[in-house]
């Protein structure tokens, strides 16, 4: 299998290498493009990664896209897994705190069932 830009981008970014990340941008890779499995480095970005999530986002990367499969979007991930820093950035960069999955969950709802109350709360009160 032929290993694309859009791949190594994925790839980085999810094992949170911000250099590689800037690098491969600047040789072309596409910060929207999807990678061999259907999705863009925002979503499968290594969600502690406050540097990888800023360099994408400054990039462009779109933080509303939804994983086809299950409707999460990179907030309902950061949410999740409790990054307030990661959720604080997607937000400022146009994520929707009211967007659904595909269980009708909002993020603050996957954050609260993850035992992230402070990152609920933080999305409840917007």
């Amino acid at each position: 299998m032929d290993v694309t830009l859009n791949d190594k981008l994925s790839a980085a970014s999810a094992n949170g290498d911000v250099s590689a990340v800037l690098g491969l941008l600047r040789a072309g890779a596409s910060v929207n493009g999807t990678n061999s499995f259907g999705r863009t480095a925002v979503q499968v970005m290594m969600m502690g990664s406050t540097p990888v999530a800023r360099a994408l986002l400054r990039h462009g990367a779109e933080p509303r896209a939804a994983d086809p499969s299950t409707g999460a979007t990179p907030l309902h991930d950061a949410a999740g897994a409790g990054f307030l820093d990661t959720v604080r950035l997607l937000l400022q960069h146009r994520a929707d705190p009211r967007a659904r999955d595909h269980a009708n969950r909002l993020p603050a709802d996957v954050a609260r069932k993850n035992k992230h109350d402070k990152v609920a709360a933080f999305l409840e009160s917007l």
